[in-house]
């Protein structure tokens, strides 16, 4: 799996910003079948900052209806990924 394949798109929210800049972690959607060790080597190699430590969270689908229809969204994993102290956190979050 690629760098590009395992890191799907920042997470850009209120919470993700407030801990980007106060604990410098940055929030990422990842891919489902991707682990902590990948999820470390990826953002590493392509923010060229140094990892302390990875978390994850696998979000489920809701039920979504429109009239009598009903589906699920998509499984989705989020993780949270704490940088090194002295570490420059990367800005792609311009508020």
């Amino acid at each position: 799996m690629t760098i590009y394949q395992v890191i799907r798109r920042p997470i850009v929210t209120e919470k993700g910003v407030q801990k980007k800049e106060d604990e410098r972690t940055l929030c990422l959607e990842v891919s489902p079948e991707a682990n902590k060790t990948q999820i470390r080597a990826a953002v590493e190699k392509l923010f060229k900052v140094k990892v302390e430590s990875v978390r994850t969270v696998n979000n489920l689908g809701k039920l979504r209806r429109r009239g009598r229809f009903s589906g699920y969204r998509p499984d989705w994993k989020k993780a949270y990924v704490k940088l090194r102290a002295g570490q420059k956190v990367p800005e792609f979050a311009e508020v």
